[in-house]
Order: structure tokens, then sequence, then C-alpha cells
């Protein structure tokens, strides 16, 4: 994976949602993604290595997107943000696919997919730690299936070996690592474009995974050459396309059935993998994987809360759009606030609603309550006697209107 699945920014204009196409979207990413495990064996098995391969799949996958960066032409990051970006490449992400592609080289595909997709629970967990999030129920029994997922993968047979145990640790770095980079472009400004910041990501974790590759003397050429076609493929068919289905299929149906759709990535690695190799899981394993996609709808399941009915209450339910006078809302476009018939109570004067102070003309200064008062009666005064005037007239009829205007 190489995207996150993040909600559109409240103040982005709305577009017309077809949700079978968005699926179909998200479902072509998923698949993209999870193909990455096959073509990566092949990859190996045509002479690649893993810093040389994925320097290549992050320098053909960079150009691309910069590409449809520029055909787009977004604002592009500056500052604080854009070492953020460069950081999250460089470190982050760089980290994260070192230590997944390292996995598949010693232990099953489907295994490493299933263990790095503990990663939601982890940035649960850091996002609890970091009180981003409380601890409810709905976390604590994504957390429980989770955590008992892993126990099942973990404590089945067919792990074993020291060759396995370190592509286990390897699986569950690149879970942690991912977790991290999750949680840090969670801070990231809503406002980026996804195909920017995807661009400045896989750069800058080309560059760290070339300059790694350069200092460790572990860059070479493969000993087949058929086999940059499979770097090709990963490069195209499990960055470049899975990242523009998920973020066009997320504007369709959301993000968050968005990422419940995405756990179908294992799912595809799980079946790629027995088709072509034959990897088979055991039943324990197959029940653990089976826990930690759930802990990922679990996460992802929202609980509606009950709306008060309008005859009842007295009010009326309006969208929150409506009735913010510009005030940002936090729920903006997910809820409704309620608006009531009577007059709002205003607190702290002018300068809370906004209000402009009446201004006299110069010379002239406050009036006293007595002068106001006057003001006032003379006013409403004249408007009764306008409005008798107005009723003689409709009594008299158009000819009256007539000779007047004669």
């Amino acid at each position: 994976m190489t995207t996150t699945v993040s909600a559109a920014p409240a103040a982005a204009p709305s577009v017309p949602r077809n949700v079978r196409r968005g699926t179909l979207l998200c479902l072509v990413s998923a698949a993209g993604f999870g193909m990455s495990a096959v073509f990566a064996k092949q990859a190996y098995a045509a002479g690649f290595n893993v810093p040389t391969m994925l320097a290549g799949r992050f320098t053909i996958a960079s150009v691309l997107l910069w590409a449809v960066v520029a055909w787009r032409r977004p604002k592009l990051p500056t500052g604080r943000t854009l070492a953020a970006c460069v950081g999250l490449g460089a470190v982050g992400y760089a980290l994260q696919a070192g230590f997944y592609f390292g996995a598949l080289a010693r232990i099953d595909a489907s295994l490493t997919a299933l263990l790095l997709y503990a990663y939601p629970g982890l940035v649960t967990v850091l996002a609890i730690a970091l009180r981003r999030e409380r601890p409810d129920r709905r976390r604590v029994a994504a957390l429980a299936c989770s955590a008992l997922g892993l126990l099942l993968m973990l404590g089945a047979g067919g792990v074993g070996g020291s060759a396995a145990t370190g592509g286990v640790l390897l699986a569950l770095g690149a879970a942690v690592a991912y977790a991290l980079y999750l949680t840090v472009s969670d801070g990231l400004p809503r406002d980026l474009d996804l195909f920017v910041v995807t661009a400045i990501v896989c750069t800058s974790a080309a560059a760290s995974l070339a300059v790694f590759g350069a200092a460790t003397g572990s860059l070479h050429a493969p000993a087949d050459a058929s086999g940059w076609w499979w770097v090709l493929a990963i490069a195209v068919c499990s960055t470049v396309i899975p990242i523009a289905g998920m973020f066009f299929g997320v504007r369709d149906v959301g993000a968050s059935t968005a990422a419940i759709l995405s756990c179908a990535e294992p799912a595809v690695t799980v079946a790629s993998t027995a088709l072509v190799y034959g990897e088979r899981l055991s039943p324990l394993q197959a029940a653990g994987g089976v826990a930690v996609l759930a802990s990922v709808a679990v996460l992802q399941l929202r609980r509606r809360r009950p709306r008060p009915a309008p005859a009842a209450t007295g009010q009326v339910d309006v969208p929150v759009a409506a009735v913010s006078c510009g005030v940002p809302s936090e729920h903006a476009g997910e809820e409704t606030a309620s608006e009531t018939t009577s007059a709002p109570r205003r607190r702290g004067g002018a300068a809370r609603w906004r209000l402009r102070p009446l201004r006299r003309p110069a010379g002239h200064g406050p009036r006293a309550v007595g002068e106001h008062r006057a003001a006032r009666g003379l006013r409403v005064g004249r408007s009764a006697r306008e409005a008798a005037h107005a009723g003689a007239d409709a009594e008299r009829g158009p000819a009256h209107r007539r000779g007047a205007g004669g």
C-alpha cells in the first residue's frame, strides 16, 4: 500500500457519486496492491534484490506520478509541509517498503500480507496514546480482534526456523513503520493533492533507497533483463494505477467504505500466491487472518445517532452549512443542526455575531433615551398614517388614482 484513505475536506465542492463505479475502482486498487507480492517474487527469481527492485519501482512510479501532477497542475506544498512529505518518503515509506518486500523474500506472501494488516490496530493504539481518539467499545473490540488474529497466525504451525522468524519480524516491522507513516501523514493539510504527496513520497523513497544501495554496494543489474518488466509491473500496476483508483473511488463511496473494500488486498495476495506458487495457509492462520481483517471493518463502523422528530421537539432539521454563518464545523457535512423558531441568545454583543455597529454622521452625538423614544414614536405614527392613506386610496378605486394623476 502506498497511499492513505482520508475524507475530503469539508470545504471541497460536492461531486456526483456513483457507488458502483467507486466500488469497482476501490476493488481494482486493492487488486493492484495485492498483486505486488507476485510481481516482487518474479523479480527476485530474475536476479533482483530488495534495494535494486525498490529503487527501480519508485523511480518509475515517481516519473509517472509527476507526469500526472504536470497534467493536473495542483498547488505544490512548500516549507514545513514539503519537508514533512520528503521525510515521509525518505524515512517512513522507504522503511515500510524495505521491511515488507524483505519479508516476502523469506516467508510466504500470504502470511506477510496478513501480518501487515495489523497496522490499523497499531494506528488506533497510537491515536489513543496521543489522545487523538478515545478508547471506546468499538476500538477496544477492534484491537481485541487484531490481537487475537496475530496470536492465531504466529502461534499456528508453519512459522519456524531462523529465516521464517526474520521474515515475521520484518513483516511486523513493516506494520509498525506503516502505522507511524499514517500517524505522521494525518497531520498534513487536508487540501493537499493526493498525487502531489504521493509523487514527493515516491521520489524521496527512490532517492533514499538508491543512496542506501550505493552505500552498501547492493545495487546491481539483474542477471535476467526480463526482470525489469516485473519491476515495471510493480510500478504501474501496483503503484500508480491503484493510487489513482483509490483516489477516485473514495470520492464515490467515501473513506470508510473504501477502507473496508481495501481489505480485498490481502485476499488477492493469498489467492494469487496460492494459484502461482502453491502457498497455503493453515486453518488457524486463515482464522487469524479473518480476525485481523474483521478488526479493520470494526474500526470503520460508524454509530448513527438518532435524530429527534421535528413534530415532537418543535425544531426543524437543516444542514449545518445552512446555519453555520461561515463558522467552520467539526462535523460539517456529516451531521445536522437544529434551528428553532425562537430568537437566539446574544452573548458577547456585536463581536460574536460579527455585526458592524451603527455609526452616526459627523457632528451628531448619541441621543438620549427620551429622544430615541420620541423618534421611534414619530416613525410609528408616520407609518400608521401612510398605511391609513394607502387603505383610503384602495377604497376610492382606480378613478381616484387617475384623478390624482391628472
